[in-house]
Parts: C-alpha cells; sequence; structure tokens
C-alpha cells in the first residue's frame, strides 16, 4: 500500500491489544445498528432504519475471519430481512437473556469468552458485555453499559457506531489494511 492509500482509521494501542484475538463479536440490535427508535407504519407493521456503513462493517468482519453475531430482544421482517441480506449466519431473535445465546454461538464455533468481543447499549447487554474479552457501547448507550465498556465509539447507535466497533477489530485483527486495498 503505497503512502496515499495508508489507512486512517487508528485507535490506542492498549485497545488493540485488547481485542487481538477475537474471533467472534456480538451485536445488539435496538441502539447499535438501529438509532433505538421503534416506528410503526400506519398498518401497525415495525419499521427500522439501519445504517449502510455499518452493514459493510459486518461483512468485512467476516471476510476478516471474525463471525459477526446478532442477539436481540426483538423480531421482526425488516430486521430478519436486513440480517439475511447481510449474511449474518448467527442469529437469536427475541431473547431476553442474552448470555445463554452467546454461550450456544460461543459453543457451536468452538471458542470461548476469551475470543469474543461484543458491542450493546442498556441493561440487557450487560451479563453479555462483561464476559467478553473486548466490550465496546455506542456513545448514546445507557451510563452503566458506557461504564462496563472498554471502549465507546464516537458515533451513536445507528449512526456508525457498530462500524467503528468493527473497524477497531479489523485493525486489531491486522486485516484493515488489506481489506482497504481490496477497494483500492
Amino acid at each position: 500500500m503505497d503512502a496515499s492509500r495508508t489507512p486512517l482509521q487508528a485507535f490506542p494501542t492498549e485497545l488493540l491489544l485488547q481485542a487481538q484475538g477475537v474471533r467472534v463479536a456480538f451485536f445488539d440490535v435496538d441502539g447499535v445498528l438501529t438509532d433505538g427508535g421503534v416506528y410503526f407504519s400506519h398498518e401497525g407493521e415495525t419499521l427500522k432504519r439501519f445504517h449502510i456503513l455499518d452493514g459493510l462493517g459486518l461483512k468485512l468482519l467476516h471476510k476478516a475471519g471474525i463471525a459477526p453475531a446478532v442477539i436481540t430482544g426483538r423480531d421482526s421482517k425488516p430486521l430478519r430481512a436486513r440480517l439475511q441480506a447481510l449474511g449474518i449466519a448467527h442469529v437469536h431473535y427475541s431473547t431476553e437473556d442474552k448470555r445463554p445465546a452467546a454461550e450456544k454461538t460461543l459453543k457451536e464455533l468452538g471458542l470461548d469468552w476469551t475470543q469474543a468481543a461484543g458491542i450493546g447499549d442498556d441493561w440487557p447487554d450487560l451479563p453479555l458485555l462483561r464476559r467478553c474479552a473486548f466490550a465496546a457501547a455506542p456513545a448514546n448507550a445507557h451510563a452503566e453499559v458506557k461504564a462496563a465498556a472498554h471502549y465507546v465509539t464516537q458515533a451513536g447507535g445507528g449512526h456508525g457506531a457498530a462500524r467503528e466497533f468493527c473497524d477497531l477489530l479489523l485493525v486489531a485483527s491486522g486485516r484493515y489494511a488489506s481489506l482497504l486495498e481490496d477497494y483500492a
């Protein structure tokens, strides 16, 4: 990669060291992949707004050998359509107790908590985040979740927070620059 294409994304060394070795990344949906708002159509259908940067971040994680996994307390047609379009293989819908769902995914992948990262925004995410080797929270997360996180994103949930988290994991894995080169 020539100097004109040097990656601009940089994170503190201590965070990158803590995130090294991550092989699975857990994502909450509402407040992380969305802005946390719940919209309803005239017919009562739930509508969601997803940020396109976050979607590419999830795809890039997969390319880098880090399995993206989604654990959410809700379920809806738009959510299922979005995750299917992104090719997310590990999804748990309507799951309020997120730790057992995460443990099931870890077992399926032959991994443990030392190889896991997670991003969440509210109290139901805390049991999972407190076990992960690397935990993150969006800028607009609840204060208790921010306090439990190793990293708080600059972006808010649904506004690029998940992509920022993905980028950090990609830099820590050593794959960020080579993936960026694919787009040069």
